[in-house]
């Protein structure tokens, strides 16, 4: 009789323990699973320029008539672009600062990101973190202890500079151990100057968008049957991307990295 009532109390353990495994999986499974559903039904085509271009009256009469809405509506496609890691972040900023203006779109955008780049954190948190320093041993443990001791220097650098991808940097701190109140100061502050920077870009984009679509339309009236050939509708937005801009952030990336190098400084020639 004891022997069946400890054999129930393990199987119950065991039960528990796969039950809480699966849940800690299941955020991660349920993002992975969003993600492949808007490839496969092809959405994330819809976010580019010319999607913008296309339906630029139309958007810009609706944010006149219902700013609140169009704004909660594009905090929520920003966030989503974000959670997801569709690489339409760029597209989103600079529509943010054509359709509703820098000073909207900015801080706006900012907050999208913020939120959105949280959501993969905890996801990676929840679902990444024990499991990869279980398996990763203790160099991560070292590496771990490094960044905690400076995150929001270093996450204000990685945010700064262009050089990394957006999706690594909002994954790799979950996998270091990295606060979540830090995590979140350290996003919000380091996304405000390349956020802005081209939230003001695309409030000067207006122009561009209109001769395009005049163009366009005149293109369309000029070949009836020949549309996809002869019409192509494209924005280059690449421009805006220059080598002084990107010298810019890296510069501010090495401003946020300062605190680290006087204290290592410090710890070094104080006695």
């Amino acid at each position: 009789m004891a022997d069946t009532q400890q054999e129930g109390d393990a199987s119950a353990v065991r039960l528990k323990g796969a039950g809480g495994g699966f849940s800690r999986w299941l955020p991660l499974i349920i993002l992975a699973g969003v993600m492949a559903l808007v490839v496969v039904m092809g959405w994330h085509e819809y976010l580019s320029f010319k999607t913008i271009g296309l339906n630029y009256e139309y958007l810009r009469e609706y944010i006149s008539n219902n700013l609140f809405s169009a704004l909660g509506i594009y905090i929520a496609a920003y966030v989503a672009v974000v959670a997801l890691s569709l690489p339409g972040a760029l597209i989103m900023t600079l529509s943010g600062g054509l359709l509703f203006g820098w000073q909207i779109g900015a801080p706006a955008s900012v907050i999208a990101a913020t939120i959105g780049a949280t959501i993969i954190f905890i996801v990676a948190k929840t679902s990444l973190g024990s499991t990869l320093a279980a398996k990763a041993g203790p160099w991560l443990d070292k590496l771990r202890d490094g960044f905690k001791e400076n995150a929001l220097s270093y996450l204000l650098f990685l945010r700064l500079v262009p050089a990394f991808p957006f999706f690594v940097v909002n994954v790799v701190p979950a996998l270091l151990s990295v606060p979540l109140r830090t995590y979140i100061l350290g996003t919000l502050v380091g996304i405000i100057p390349g956020t802005t920077a081209f939230s003001v870009a695309g409030s000067g984009l207006g122009s561009v968008i209109e001769a395009q679509n005049a163009n366009h339309n005149a293109c369309l009236a000029a070949n009836p049957g020949n549309v996809d050939a002869a019409c192509v509708y494209e924005i280059d937005t690449s421009a805006l991307v220059t080598k002084e801009l990107l010298l810019a952030f890296a510069l501010l990336g090495l401003v946020a990295l300062i605190p680290v190098a006087l204290k290592k400084w410090n710890s070094r020639h104080v006695s």
